[in-house]
């Protein structure tokens, strides 16, 4: 049975250059682009508008942008190799809260990843390996570093409760680690292309995997073993992400085509095209009481497009 959604409003021009990262609050969705600037967008008005501009956060641009599912941090990798950790006031106003240190290079640390609650941050880097930092602590130490076979890591996630680290490498490769005991738990079964997107269930029960080999595979995170995998993307998978209740998948492609899978049955329940340029961020909006479940997209015509489902 698909699912109806509908264009709720478009920010044409959002920013200068290719948008690369969206990430959400339940009042709020940050964006971050090949431009400096990360642009604060209130989800609580009907036109989206801009409310905050952190001017010059990353000088060469931004790759990544994550929030914690709180809506309290943020964390973002810029081209020049820093990882930055922005916290919300109450008024919901963002400021640099702190930065991770560790003798970065520019395109050492790639992909970054928070916690629920914000306490841990998870990078991976190019030479493979993933870092753990604890973002509690005021001088931000890292708590856990893992080796893997030193391909560079495209992707990372952690489980709400920070208790697991994933990553999806270039080689294929899909680990999944134990932060509590510092050890891998799973080397899963890659999908043997560039694995762009991991991302954990809501319940930290599955992880979602995909990329250029425009499959989404599901695991069992207790068990390592591939439970599904869903086809349909037409180009590599760029982005993927859980809706809150974890019934429903959000997908993102470079060719410009957004997906929604229903878990429980295993299907593509809706379509939706974003331009004719790579979507490199497809996110879901926290759900809010008395508000349709919405998504917003983002990616290489530099427009973010918010989506409501349609009331049935």
């Amino acid at each position: 049975m698909s699912k109806q959604y509908l264009t709720l409003h478009t920010l044409e021009a959002a920013h200068k250059t290719d948008i690369y990262a969206l990430a959400p609050t339940k009042t709020q969705l940050l964006s971050a682009s090949g431009s400096s600037s990360i642009l604060v967008h209130s989800t609580t008005e009907p036109e989206f508008p801009t409310v905050q501009t952190i001017e010059g956060a990353h000088a060469l641009g931004i790759h990544h942008l994550v929030t914690s599912r709180h809506g309290k941090k943020a964390a973002s990798v810029g081209f020049e190799g820093r990882v930055k950790v922005w916290g919300a006031d109450e008024d919901g106003i963002w400021s640099q809260s702190g930065e991770v240190k560790d003798d970065n290079k520019p395109g050492d640390v790639w992909a970054v990843a928070l916690s629920e609650d914000g306490a841990y941050l998870a990078c991976s880097s190019i030479n493979g390996k993933i870092n753990v930092w604890s973002t509690a602590e005021k001088e931000m130490p890292k708590i856990r570093e893992y080796e893997t076979k030193g391909s560079f890591g495209l992707c990372v996630d952690l489980s709400a409760d920070g208790r697991l680290t994933a990553s999806g490498h270039e080689n294929g490769s899909i680990y999944i680690f134990n932060n509590d005991t510092g050890r891998l738990s799973h080397s899963v079964a890659g999908l043997v292309h560039p694995v762009r997107s991991v991302s954990f269930s809501p319940a930290s029960k599955l992880l979602a995997a995909a990329g250029d080999a425009r499959i989404i595979a599901l695991y069992d995170v207790n068990s390592g073993e591939q439970v599904a995998n869903f086809t349909g993307h037409g180009g590599w998978i760029l982005s993927l992400d859980w809706s809150d209740t974890g019934e429903y998948l959000l997908s993102g492609s470079h060719d410009s085509k957004a997906k929604i899978w229903r878990i429980e049955t295993r299907t593509c329940v809706a379509t939706h095209s974003h331009g004719d340029k790579p979507l490199w961020s497809a996110k879901w909006l926290p759900k809010v009481a008395a508000r349709s479940e919405m998504f917003a997209l983002a990616g290489g015509n530099q427009a973010i497009s918010i989506y409501r489902e349609a009331a049935g």
